[in-house]
């Protein structure tokens, strides 16, 4: 599979088509409908090839785990170079589970390159009036911003239907999606279970919408037109894979495009194998270069969340109100995903 940043360039063909600003996130007076166990739910593969053997079945047993039934789009098999088939094919399959009356949720297959391709491509009319539960992570970032600028209606930053479902993952979905509840996510407790504590960067509390996901992806789509407003967000990041330095430069691009004086708090979660490869290496490691960027705002900031390419990440509900604490390190849930 390509590396993200090796296909970064592709972007340029499909920028012309999005240049115009979203000036605020779309609203919708609909909901996604929660979930329930016996639930249609739409596998798609909006970005890599899913060619890893057994990629597709266990992405279907743990679908069938969750009480739910898989419905496996038309091109999720389909290959065209390092995709899931062309661009045109993977955006009827996002648009045929969106109107389709019977699919209830769609979830990625898996994540790659590849979403930001096919944004141009969508029935955008389709997506607003059908809005629906979109679960997946890392290049699903692309979808998950997008529609929260063109539709307005929640998403969900979890595990692709791919990954390894296990118990914080799945209870976080279960609470959002499917109870419909408000948990608060994160914490001591979860951090007990995961391994993972949290850093407190800047001290308070506030409130705003989340919004978010993969770094890079984030990053590639500044300037496009395809991402939502920020103002008086919570912003959340995640990568997996990049250097240092290469998460200096991302950080220092959402800085330039205004990004973080917009936003209301910050939460930076995992960065994965974030390091580099070079044993002489004598730079600033990631916490050096996260630290330098995020510790100084005048705003709420924590970093090493339970959210990224890690086993028992959090669920996110994208695009709902939250309440970031960073004393309790922890993001509460001011409102349903689901209506």
């Amino acid at each position: 599979m390509i590396a993200r940043r090796a296909a970064l360039g592709l972007m340029g063909g499909l920028a012309g088509a999005a240049l115009m600003p979203v000036a605020a996130t779309a609203r919708t007076p609909r909901k996604p409908s929660r979930l329930r166990q016996g639930d249609t739910v739409g596998l798609v593969a909006p970005a890599s090839a899913v060619t890893v053997p057994y990629e597709l079945d266990r992405a279907i047993h743990w679908i069938r785990g969750m009480g739910l039934v898989p419905k496996i789009g038309r091109h999720v098999a389909d290959q065209d170079g390092y995709l899931a088939g062309r661009d045109i094919d993977r955006a009827a399959d996002i648009d045929a589970m969106f109107a389709d009356p019977e699919v209830r949720t769609l979830f990625a297959v898996r994540g790659g390159w590849g979403g930001a391709r096919i944004l141009p491509l969508l029935d955008w009319a389709s997506i607003r009036a059908n809005p629906k539960l979109l679960i997946g992570y890392s290049d699903t970032t692309a979808l998950h911003l997008a529609i929260a600028a063109r539709a307005g209606f929640p998403t969900l930053h979890a595990p692709n239907a791919a990954s390894r479902w296990e118990a914080a993952s799945w209870e976080s979905l279960w609470h959002i999606a499917f109870a419909g509840a408000m948990p608060v996510l994160g914490g001591e407790e979860v951090e007990r279970a995961s391994g993972r504590v949290a850093r407190i960067l800047v001290p308070g509390s506030t409130r705003g919408r989340l919004l978010g996901g993969n770094l890079t992806i984030l990053s590639t789509l500044m300037g496009t037109g395809w991402l939502p407003a920020f103002d008086g967000a919570i912003l959340f990041l995640e990568d997996i894979g990049e250097e240092p330095y290469r998460v200096d430069r991302m950080l220092q691009h959402l800085k330039l495009a205004g990004v973080f004086d917009r936003v209301n708090g910050v939460v930076f979660g995992q960065c994965t194998r974030c390091t580099s490869p070079d044993p002489d290496y004598a730079g600033f490691l990631l916490d050096d270069v996260i630290d330098r960027h995020l510790a100084g705002l005048d705003k709420p900031v924590i970093a090493d969340f339970n959210t990224g390419h890690v086993t028992n990440q959090l669920t996110l509900p994208i695009n709902v109100p939250v309440e970031l604490d960073s004393a309790s390190r922890t993001l509460r849930m001011l409102e349903p995903a689901v209506g």
